[in-house]
């Protein structure tokens, strides 16, 4: 019981961040939504041996934790949650690649180890990016966002719903744990049997609940369309936001930067 309703407040959190106050908050939420996307193209778009030139786009989720002053913790609880998926899928690499591609002292360091710390960087950043970007804009906003951007009105309005009734369907789900808990004994209670008409409760409360959730929208106006407490303009900064950081993501693409520094410092000394 403890962990879903622990798991409730937990994916809330991030929403809860989104009304703070800050330079990146009050930034469109198409710029920061287009940006983030392009910053998840680019990373993505590297091979799959590609080390070095990963670390600078570091630069752009902890610019925007620093200047959003997002706690770091917070963000890096939810990357670990989501850390092992990326591990599994990567963590067979050095089984089907044992090419040798450096040489450390007496160990040499196959495809498949580098290949693998390379999907574990892609990861970190491209799933922190995302998080800054659900705890600077809400996920409200980025449904927004979409829809002004072109994506169908449907489908934003859809992954709006699904997110928010993903609360409620926890929400019903404690309530059935709390109350089997509570009419169960010395270990009674816990077979298939019982989880199967859990299930089916749960269905049925949830298919109740979506009901009186949809009567209380229309009572309160819903019109089919997303709003904001605040309205929303793009301005200059907004373009100039995206501006720069694409220029930054397409220098840091097509020039590895840690290796020209290095190339250069060893010419100085």
């Amino acid at each position: 019981m403890a962990k879903i309703d622990t798991t409730y407040f937990d994916l809330g959190s991030l929403d809860a961040l989104a009304y703070r106050t800050s330079p990146i908050h009050s930034l469109d939420p198409r710029a920061k939504l287009l940006t983030t996307l392009i910053f998840i193209v680019t990373v993505v778009s590297f091979h799959k041996y590609a080390l070095s030139g990963l670390l600078p786009f570091f630069v752009f989720p902890g610019y925007l934790l620093i200047r959003a002053a997002l706690p770091a913790g917070q963000v890096l609880k939810k990357l670990l949650v989501a850390l092992p998926f990326a591990f599994f899928i990567g963590i067979f690499n050095p089984y089907f690649d044992q090419v040798p591609l450096l040489q450390i002292g007496p160990l040499n360091v196959t495809g498949g180890w580098v290949s693998f710390a390379s999907i574990l960087l892609r990861f970190t950043l491209t799933v922190t990016a995302a998080l800054t970007l659900i705890a600077t804009t809400s996920f409200t906003g980025i449904c927004m966002a979409l829809e002004k951007l072109g994506c169908p009105r449907v489908f934003a309005l859809q992954l709006l719903f699904l997110y928010r009734y993903l609360f409620v369907l926890i929400d019903e789900a404690s309530r059935l744990i709390r109350a089997r808990a509570l009419r169960t004994f010395h270990g009674r209670g816990r077979g298939l049997k019982v989880f199967g008409s859990l299930l089916g409760q749960l269905l049925l409360r949830s298919l109740e609940r979506a009901q009186r959730i949809h009567l209380a929208m229309n009572c309160r106006g819903f019109d089919g369309n997303i709003h904001t407490r605040q309205p929303v303009r793009f301005q200059t900064r907004d373009a100039l936001f995206i501006l720069f950081w694409t220029l930054y993501f397409i220098l840091c693409r097509f020039w590895n930067i840690p290796q020209l520094l290095g190339s250069l410092s060893l010419e100085i000394f």
